[in-house]
Order: C-alpha cells, then structure tokens, then sequence
C-alpha cells in the first residue's frame, strides 16, 4: 500500500467538493459518512459517494470511505453499500479491539486495507492489539474525540501519551500511523510545526480537513535534497563497512542510524 504522507477527509453529503479534494495534492481521499453528514443525509450521501467511486476515473489518488460506527443504526447498510463499492480503503471509527477487523475482512470478502480510528481510551489501550489486527494498513489518532473522552484539552502536551503510544503500536506491526487533523485552517507555520513535532514523534502522516492543510503537511511528510544526500551517504558507509560501524562527517554510523536512513530513503522513492 502507498504510503500516505496526507489524507483529506470530505463530507461525502457534498459531492461539489470532491473533485477539488482529488486536486488538492494529498495522496489520499476519504469520503466521510460518518460526523460530516447530518442523520437525515446519510442514505443520500451514501449514494452519492457510491455513485462517485464508481464513475471517478482508475488509478491517480487513492479514494476511501469513512463508515458509520458498529454502533449505529447505519453501520448495517453501509457495510453492505461498502462490499461492492469501488474504494481503496474503508475508514472504521471508534475501533475498540482487533477482534472487529477480522469480521469486517470476512463481511467485505476482500484485502482492501482498514484504517481504524483510536479516538477512546478503550481503542488507545487496545491499539497495539488493533495495529496487527487481519487488514490493517494504519492507524488514525482521533484526537478530538478521545480528548471529550479522557476530558483533556487539545494541545500537544495531554495527548502526547496517546500519540506515542499509537506511534508505537504502528511502528512495531509494520503499518502506518496517522496523526489527527489539525482543527484550524490558515495558520500553515503553526500547522508545519505540529506536525513536525508528530514526525519526530513516529508518525508517517497526517489526516486534513481543509485542501489548504494539505501542502504544509506534504511537505514536512517530504525529505528534502539534502535530507535524502545525507541519508544516501549513511547507507553507502554502512553498506561499505560490511554492517560493521562507520563514520559519515565525523560521526559513528550504527546499525539504528543506517535503518533511520533506510526510512529516509523509502519515503523519497515512495514519492518519485
């Protein structure tokens, strides 16, 4: 699975922004049917996201489907709505155990990857479970509904437990991990310096609601020249070195630095 470096989330009840959202340079689209849409919308915006991933045109951004939690009353029908559908991805949110994933693979009879949302403290102390759990490509961080949970307030320093704990469950099962969107819109240095922070943290991406996030996110999800130069030369000096430990500008190239720089290089292929 391609790698998501940012994934813009739409309300599937408006099909005039969708088009707009495939041009926004995020690598990823979701059609939510979930929070985005009133109670009275979601049979309409059902159809209509339907009707979409079925006449948008192959291959370019991958296209997802947010449903409705187990819970509701409109779980049943979006799960049958989402076998046939023509998405690369289902969003599932409040995720509470792996067990759940297991029986969505089996319902949708297919490998199309699940992305659960951890918004709970149930779904947080389950998450590494949840991370290896059957068709798992990622984990989203739903902050803003785990903060109402916990009763903690949105800043970095209340949900940094949360985050690297996800960042951690996502790292060891080998799969994605991305972090919540960011609630304002047109404050793009505040918003490159979160999710910086989050990047150093372990995430691999980050989810938006506005195609103005996007960029910002792009970019700090993006090595530059000089990162990648750098992270080339690590390689060749340990490669060079027979895995044995090495020296690149005065400092000791070891085994951990190299895979850093591995990761460094990956993310950079994964863009050409």
């Amino acid at each position: 699975m391609v790698q998501f470096r940012s994934l813009l989330f739409t309300p599937a009840n408006r099909p005039d922004r969708f088009v707009r959202a495939l041009e926004s340079g995020a690598d990823a689209v979701c059609l939510d049917l979930e929070d985005a849409v009133a109670p009275a919308d979601k049979a309409s915006a059902r159809a209509g996201a339907l009707e979409f991933l079925a006449q948008r045109p192959a291959g370019g951004v991958q296209v997802g489907l947010q449903l409705n939690g187990r819970s509701t009353p409109w779980f049943a029908d979006d799960l049958r709505a989402a076998a046939p559908a023509e998405a690369d991805f289902f969003m599932i949110p409040k995720a509470s155990s792996a067990h759940e994933f297991g029986m969505l693979q089996r319902a949708l009879g297919d490998a199309r990857p699940f992305w659960p949302l951890v918004e709970t403290p149930e779904g947080l102390m389950r998450c590494w479970d949840i991370a290896e759990a059957p068709g798992v490509g990622g984990i989203l961080f739903g902050a803003f509904d785990y903060s109402a949970e916990v009763g903690c307030d949105m800043s970095w320093e209340p949900l940094l437990f949360a985050r690297s704990q996800i960042a951690a469950a996502c790292a060891r099962a080998g799969v994605q991990a991305l972090d919540a969107p960011p609630g304002l819109v047109g404050e793009p240095e505040v918003l490159s310096a979160e999710t910086d922070r989050a990047r150093r943290l372990g995430f691999t991406g980050r989810a938006c609601i506005h195609p103005d996030q996007v960029g910002p996110v792009n970019a700090v999800y993006t090595p530059s020249a000089e990162d990648v130069a750098k992270a080339q030369a690590v390689v060749e000096a340990f490669e060079a070195a027979a895995g044995g430990p090495a020296l690149v500008d005065g400092k000791l190239i070891e085994l951990p630095v190299a895979r850093a720089a591995r990761r460094i290089l990956e993310r950079a292929r994964g863009r050409d």
